[in-house]
């Protein structure tokens, strides 16, 4: 890709691609730690979680995905051990979904495989271009918000 004149590829496909050379690392990573059941948009669901206190309605808000889809996803991690779902204890008509040990664990390998991309991204071009990446996806990031209202 570096052969290729930058401001001739439009900004969509280089994110495409880049967001790819990711997902291959991770699924890869996954595999051979023994996590290779996890279904499509399973990495953002697990990551989100591991990553803090984030509701599984924001999560699915941000998958962009209809409520069947989200719920046969989680039922999908539920039942390959990744996901526990629990009643609530503040409000019973809710559930909860959190990590499971599985979960944590697969999450581990997802951020390490993450983590080795981001370092070798970083030893190519320099941490403050990065970081000006990191800016320039926010940004873009914000604007589908201030769209969306």
């Amino acid at each position: 890709m570096t052969d290729t004149r930058l401001d001739e590829v439009a900004l969509p496909a280089l994110l495409r691609h880049a967001r790819t050379t990711y997902g291959v690392a991770m699924r890869k990573a996954l595999a051979e730690g023994g996590y290779d059941d996890i279904p499509g948009n399973g990495l953002y669901v697990i990551g989100a979680l591991a990553w803090g206190e984030t509701p599984l309605s924001q999560i699915v808000r941000e998958l962009r995905v209809t409520k069947q889809a989200a719920g046969q996803l989680v039922d999908a991690l539920v039942l390959r051990g990744y996901l526990v779902r629990e009643v609530d204890p503040e409000d019973r008509r809710r559930l909860t979904v959190t990590l499971t040990e599985r979960g944590r664990a697969a999450a581990e390998t997802q951020a390490a495989a993450r983590e080795a991309i981001d370092a070798e991204l970083t030893a190519r071009i320099g941490a403050d271009k990065v970081q000006h990446a990191r800016e320039a996806l926010a940004a873009l990031i914000d604007m589908r918000r201030d769209a969306e209202g």
